[in-house]
């Protein structure tokens, strides 16, 4: 269930008051690198994101929920964590996760995709979770491996992304390996 709180943080549904934090964020080139968007992401383009939001988690069949990391004193938008349903496989999910610059380091994004992974497995009955990462992504190769999951692939060159072949590598945890 959303909201969902951790020690530090809240996670909730992205609202109309996050916008400005949530465009700025995804406009770092730093950020933006790994991700499927550009640093030329604007306020328009937030606002098509958040009109399209299912209203569930997890969203339905084949749809993808941005789900609001806020930290829990302050309010302040953190981040946000990726959670999408697998249309093909039964209790499949894939996540990712995006924190500010200024939030790296700080186990902020450990403790929001843990929270999502957790409710996945305990509330959802999730089977598999599965994450996509660029190869070259060494924080997000060390932060899911700390979360369990088990690297499957690599499929390298196989991705014409932002104008270069990037190579992917792939990650899972089944419910039975937590």
């Amino acid at each position: 269930m959303i909201p969902l709180q951790t020690d530090r943080l809240v996670l909730a549904p992205l609202g109309a008051g996050d916008l400005n934090a949530f465009v700025a964020y995804r406009r770092d080139p730093d950020v933006a690198r790994w991700q499927s968007w550009t640093p030329e992401f604007n306020a328009e383009d937030a606002g098509r994101l958040l009109e399209g939001q299912p209203a569930d988690f997890p969203p339905p069949a084949g749809e993808w929920l941005q789900i609001a990391v806020r930290d829990a004193a302050s309010g302040a938008l953190l981040g946000d964590v990726a959670v999408h349903t697998s249309a093909d496989q039964p209790d499949s999910y894939e996540v990712g996760v995006t924190v500010a610059a200024e939030h790296h380091g700080r186990g902020v994004a450990r403790e929001a995709l843990g929270a999502v992974v957790v409710a996945l497995f305990d509330d959802h009955s999730a089977h598999r979770v599965t994450a996509t990462s660029d190869a070259r992504n060494a924080a997000v190769a060390r932060l899911l491996t700390r979360l369990g999951f088990r690297h499957e692939g690599r499929a390298v060159e196989a991705d014409w992304f932002k104008g270069e072949w990037t190579t992917l590598d792939s990650w899972a945890l089944l419910s039975r390996e937590r």
